[in-house]
């Protein structure tokens, strides 16, 4: 899960991934889609502590399940 900029007050920044996209299938807009912060958190709690997180900030699950801090390339930052 990673932050970016956004212009839209119902946008959160928040982007979310498996880990297991290849690049080709994250090309495509057609293989994502809007939801609400909260319908992702219901799916997966542990996201909470973690969403009042700046812009820039990249989080990933490690071997355990545990969230471990990424690097998060500038061009996602700024959401190009």
């Amino acid at each position: 899960m990673y932050r970016e900029q956004t212009e839209s007050v119902l946008d959160s920044g928040w982007r979310f991934f498996s880990g297991a996209e290849g690049q080709d299938y994250a090309d495509n807009p057609d293989n994502f889609a809007l939801y609400d912060v909260n319908t992702i958190a219901n799916y997966d709690l542990t996201i909470i502590p973690y969403l009042d997180q700046p812009v820039g900030i990249a989080w990933g699950k490690n071997g355990q399940g545990n969230f471990e801090r990424e690097h998060l390339s500038p061009n996602r930052i700024d959401g190009d």
